[in-house]
């Protein structure tokens, strides 16, 4: 393989920014789209004495493969490319994700799943990698904004959907896969290699490259992100608990109350947006105020309205979160190792998800609350303020901002 790809210097559009923003919610749909059609499975296999903890397992699968796979999905695109692996990765995806329609085992359908989070590692470290190989940093600032802004409303939306088709039969929500074929003929319409050096130590053109791999960059950027990651998944998974708690016991209610607080999620990409010309630090101090802020509040909370109050703050500050943590690492990983350097970056804060809820449950065992357990999250967030601001204070010099291919 050439160091250099697309002689002909092919610059990003609308098109390709598109395309890699959709495919980038793909792993929302294998998580979000599941919940509502659980107890459907289960009762399908009620003669399974193990349907109780693999279907479950089936919604966590993907995550954990994500986790696992992601930091080998990075070396093999600084090695062999972009294009091709995400393309085959996403119609891989599509394979997967409906497999389970046609399928009648309950091992089988498990499986499948596994094999949809190997293909998601893929997809998701190829795009996070090609938005920051395609732009320069106010290109990824404004992709990633938009990512952040969609994200809430396509969530809603699965949930509807999935919600109707399970209503039909059993095993419907996977039909709702069957919207990755089209990004599927996206990708292979549109995605096209970037001009970056490849890392291949058998290049013959001399532009592979020889640099170090910055063992510490991508272990502070993989740390930082494992624990936002954690803390980020805090309400997710126990909203509801803490909820309980203030005497709030119906989905419903609890539905009608979290509705508008939720939207939180995009004013956060909206303030994304405004701060993230600014340094790295400034949008970290910001968004570690408000989710630890607002965590804080939940957990001291008298009843309802004050936990919502609380919502409001922590789903601002985590709508900020996910393109603040890429935007960050995009911008200081060498392009040389980018992938690699991506694919660490998945793959801890999708460990962060798979850790979150046991780390609250033992905080919760040995708190004695789930509020408490909320207010202490909050306040390990706050302690990453000063730390943010210590180190805007301390570095004098603004970071250097990759610009490659276009």
């Amino acid at each position: 393989m050439t160091g250099l790809q697309n002689g002909n210097r092919a610059r990003a559009g609308v098109a390709q920014g598109l395309t890699v923003v959709i495919a980038g919610f793909l792993p929302m749909i294998a998580i979000v789209s599941m919940f509502p059609a659980v107890p459907s499975i289960i009762d399908h296999f009620h003669d399974d004495p193990t349907a109780g903890w693999k279907v479950p397992w089936m919604v966590t699968a993907p995550g954990l493969a994500i986790a696992v796979i992601s930091p080998f999905a990075g070396a093999l695109i600084d090695r062999f490319g972009r294009r091709a692996f995400v393309v085959w990765s996403t119609l891989l995806y599509a394979v997967a994700g409906t497999a389970p329609f046609f399928l009648a085992s309950l091992d089988a359908m498990f499986l499948s799943r596994v094999a949809l989070g190997i293909a998601e590692a893929a997809i998701l470290t190829t795009v996070n990698t090609l938005i920051a190989d395609y732009w320069d940093e106010q290109g990824r600032r404004h992709w990633l904004s938009i990512q952040g802004i969609a994200g809430p409303f396509l969530g809603s939306a699965l949930i509807l959907g999935s919600g109707y088709l399970t209503a039909m039969q059993w095993n419907g929500v996977f039909l709702i896969y069957l919207s990755a074929f089209p990004i599927f003929l996206a990708m292979f319409a549109f995605v096209f290699e970037p001009e970056v050096p490849v890392s291949h130590p058998a290049a013959e053109d001399g532009l592979h490259d020889r640099s170090p791999f910055p063992v510490r960059q991508i272990a502070l950027i993989g740390g930082v992100t494992l624990l936002c990651s954690i803390i980020y998944y805090v309400y997710a998974v126990n909203g509801g608990l803490a909820f309980r708690e203030v005497g709030v016991e119906s989905s419903d209610e609890l539905g009608r109350i979290t509705f508008l607080p939720s939207l939180g999620v995009s004013l956060g990409a909206g303030i994304f947006w405004l701060v993230g010309k600014h340094r790295s630090e400034v949008a970290f101090a910001l968004l570690l105020a408000l989710v630890g802020g607002g965590l804080w509040l939940i957990g001291v909370a008298p009843d309802w309205k004050w936990m919502a109050a609380g919502v409001v703050f922590q789903q601002t500050g985590v709508g900020m979160m996910i393109p603040t943590l890429i935007t960050w690492a995009q911008r200081d990983l060498p392009v040389q190792h980018r992938g690699r350097g991506m694919g660490v970056w998945t793959g801890c804060f999708f460990l962060g998800q798979f850790l979150s809820p046991p780390l609250v449950t033992l905080g919760q065992t040995a708190i004695g609350s789930m509020q408490g357990t909320f207010a202490a999250a909050g306040m390990a967030a706050l302690v990453g303020v000063p730390i943010a601001l210590g180190s805007l204070l301390q570095s004098g010099s603004s970071p250097r901002s990759d610009v490659v291919a276009g």
